[in-house]
């Protein structure tokens, strides 16, 4: 009697596993794809309309959305339509670059605090705690209010940054203090390898997936903080980002004249940025953490 040997699984292609990776991974597809469509109507948007249409007294003022202006116009004559294309790219500007600076800077101090301990940990950790207690928009106020002069976007990015630290170097701090006593960290011990060595051969490439949705985490919260800088007038005022959009539409009292849509679009636009970020950050989260796996995922 003769066994037939087990036929070959035939390789999926590309479409099928990306198919696969879909169906396991639904919350981070979509997030990538609302993320994806914010920033093709930013980069995109300015080769299908006009954009010079965000400049003052570019169309007429206080048009409610029309088939001339699709979105409606503002009080200074700008259209809305144009102000969204213009005003994405440099709301996500801030953010990405905001929150890649808080996290750099978080990323650095948690790794050498949570693995060289001692008066270097003690003397970091207490700095975060005591940053944590300061409540931190009041404090991004009281710095943008006293920049004299002209304040641009890369300003208000630093600005946001400064404050932006303290959480990332809490959460990456306590994942390398799991992570040190580990037998891969032993082994590199043993093996010769210094403390730099250690953390960028052994800690990092363990840490990327976390470090992926606190970056995405760090970027909502960028934006979070530059919008609520911005809408209290301390932003660059001659640039149609997001968070000066609701300003302006809250300095001519837009809500109280009836004019919904100059308010309503970047808010829109806005809700589908956070919506977008915490899925994509739960996704990733979800990944890092074998914890959050749904089972027969």
């Amino acid at each position: 009697m003769t066994i037939a040997a087990p036929r070959a699984r035939k390789p999926q292609s590309r479409f099928t596993r990306s198919v696969a990776f879909a169906k396991h991974n639904p919350k981070l597809v979509v997030g990538v794809f609302l993320l994806g469509l914010l920033i093709a109507i930013g980069f995109l948007g300015p080769y299908l309309i006009d954009a010079t249409d965000a400049a003052p007294m570019s169309v007429r003022p206080d048009q409610s959305p029309n088939s001339e202006v699709w979105l409606g116009s503002d009080s200074q004559g700008r259209s809305l339509l144009a102000l969204l294309v213009k005003g994405i790219p440099l709301t996500l500007q801030v953010g990405f670059l905001a929150g890649g600076i808080g996290l750099a800077i978080g990323t650095i101090l948690g790794l050498i605090s949570g693995y060289v301990g001692g008066v270097t940990d003690t003397l970091i950790r207490s700095a975060a705690d005591v940053m944590l207690t300061v409540p931190g928009l009041l404090v991004l106020i009281v710095i943008a209010s006293s920049i004299d002069g002209f304040v641009q976007i890369e300003i208000i990015a630093l600005v946001v940054a400064s404050l932006a630290w303290m959480w990332p170097t809490r959460t990456i701090r306590s994942q390398v203090l799991s992570m040190r006593s580990r037998p891969y960290v032993e082994m590199a011990k043993l093996n010769g390898l210094n403390t730099f060595q250690i953390i960028v051969r052994e800690l990092i490439p363990n840490l990327l997936p976390f470090l992926a949705a606190s970056f995405v985490g760090a970027v909502g919260a960028a934006v979070l903080a530059t919008i609520g800088i911005e809408a209290l007038g301390l932003g660059p005022q001659d640039a149609p980002s997001l968070g000066m959009t609701i300003y302006w539409s809250i300095y001519y009292s837009s809500l109280l004249r009836g004019l919904w849509w100059w308010w309503a679009t970047p808010v829109a636009a806005i809700v589908v940025l956070f919506v977008s970020l915490f899925l994509i950050a739960s996704a990733l989260d979800e990944i890092a953490n074998p914890r959050l796996r749904k089972v027969g995922t």
